[in-house]
């Protein structure tokens, strides 16, 4: 898990609200409701919670972010600042003393679990040690007796208290993960999508290279030939003119190997959608399991663009299809006037029962849970995510199932609309009509 880092700047701002907020507490009490309590030693606390802040100013930067121990000790001193105001102005009899929830759920939306775990501990011993140590609770004679709480009515509220760190704190820490490993997987899914881009831009390159180099490659040969035969067979120079002329042939060759991989119409930015499913079930057959890939007979092909996003996305699920398969991948494919959909299926032991509905998640972590397939513990879950991802850009639809007993294995399907995922040639590259 990468380390977190927690901005100075945020933990000071909150504290000034914190001070602006006990500070016109204990005075509104004091003053307002002529409420008697210690006020100097109260401000006294509140004031030492203000010198901290002038100091982290002075001394760090305002952009600084700290290490997670750092932070957690300044969170720390807040719960035990807060103990203190709370043992001068009554202990738990005070209401304020819910606020022993802040600090912890700051670290559990920030902070490491361990820290989070131990700010918790911390802020329920100080709770229960204000159950037993503390001042009486402020109070006004003009409001009668003092009211008087009984033990099992404080217990109740240590409880609440003790609950509410808890279970609101492992609340924001679940959603607060998630949010985390969202941002972390979006931003994995652009590094991916980027190289991707980065390879397709070459295949471009590729070919303008194919069609720039011909022409001057075509001017070496010839003259290579002219002076091979007007060179003497017996001079130093003839193997030489001979090995010029045999490399500017073999460039040609090349080259026109790259021409053959061109789809009709622009090079690379268009392929039918056969040569589209070859592309991505190649890399994968050579590790004992075999790829059919299955086309409707008679049909024309759906011309897709070269998009680096269907590319990875389509050979990440036939990748994981062939690490679980048994002997078998089957890459389907069918189209009508309104659609495209790819079908991948393998005979393996197909998604486990308790995972087939969370699959495209970006991670997961449990054990139990990385078991994406009925069988074996390698986890899927940042890899679906990704292509799920991508494919989803493209205007792509994916479903995850199981085949239907008593056959067995993972069956992907993954649909476009056909307007989504065919290719659209520029319109200055569309063949003009014939003039009258």
């Amino acid at each position: 898990m990468p380390r977190r880092a927690v901005r100075l700047d945020t933990l000071v701002r909150l504290r000034w609200l914190s001070i602006i907020g006990q500070t016109s507490a204990v005075l509104i009490v004091y003053f307002g409701l002529e409420f008697d309590l210690p006020i100097y030693a109260c401000l006294a606390v509140i004031a030492l919670s203000a010198w901290l802040n002038v100091a982290l100013r002075i001394r760090f930067q305002q952009a600084r972010r700290l290490e997670p121990s750092r932070a957690a000790w300044l969170l720390a001193f807040d719960i035990g600042q807060l103990a203190v105001l709370m043992y001068l102005t009554g202990g738990l009899d005070n209401p304020f003393s819910f606020f022993f929830l802040g600090p912890v759920l700051l670290s559990a939306t920030a902070l490491p679990a361990r820290m989070t775990l131990m700010l918790g501990l911390f802020a329920i011993t100080c709770a229960t040690l204000l159950i037993f140590f503390h001042e009486p609770l402020p109070w006004s004679e003009d409001y009668g007796p003092m009211p008087v709480l009984p033990n099992f009515y404080m217990l109740g509220v240590w409880f609440s208290i003790a609950l509410a760190i808890f279970f609101i704190s492992i609340y924001a820490w679940q959603i607060s993960e998630e949010s985390r490993q969202l941002v972390n997987a979006l931003a994995a899914t652009e590094l991916v999508l980027a190289r991707e881009q980065h390879l397709t831009q070459i295949d471009g390159l590729a070919a303008a290279a194919a069609h720039a180099l011909g022409t001057p490659l075509s001017t070496i040969s010839v003259i290579a030939r002219e002076l091979e035969r007007e060179i003497d067979p017996t001079s130093s120079h003839a193997e030489d003119v001979r090995l010029l002329r045999e490399q500017a042939q073999r460039c040609r060759d090349i080259l026109a190997n790259l021409n053959e991989l061109q789809a009709e119409g622009v090079p690379f930015d268009g392929l039918p959608l056969s040569t589209l499913l070859q592309e991505v079930a190649e890399p994968h057959r050579h590790f004992g399991i075999t790829i059919d890939v299955k086309l409707p007979a008679g049909q024309p092909s759906p011309v897709a663009a070269r998009n680096p996003a269907i590319l990875y996305g389509l050979g990440n699920l036939v990748e994981n299809a062939v690490d679980f398969a048994r002997d078998r991948v089957e890459i389907a494919a069918e189209w009508t006037a309104d659609s495209v959909s790819v079908v991948i299926s393998d005979d393996g032991p197909g998604f486990a029962p308790e995972v087939i509905g969370r699959i495209g998640e970006p991670y997961v972590r449990s054990r139990r849970l990385r078991r994406m397939y009925a069988t074996g513990d390698t986890g899927m879950g940042l890899g679906f995510f990704i292509a799920k991802t991508l494919l989803e850009r493209t205007g792509a639809k994916l479903t995850f199932v199981n085949r239907a007993f008593p056959e067995s294995g993972a069956v992907v399907s993954i649909r476009w609309p056909r307007e989504a995922f065919e290719f659209q040639a520029p319109p200055e590259l569309e063949p003009k009509a014939a003039s009258a």
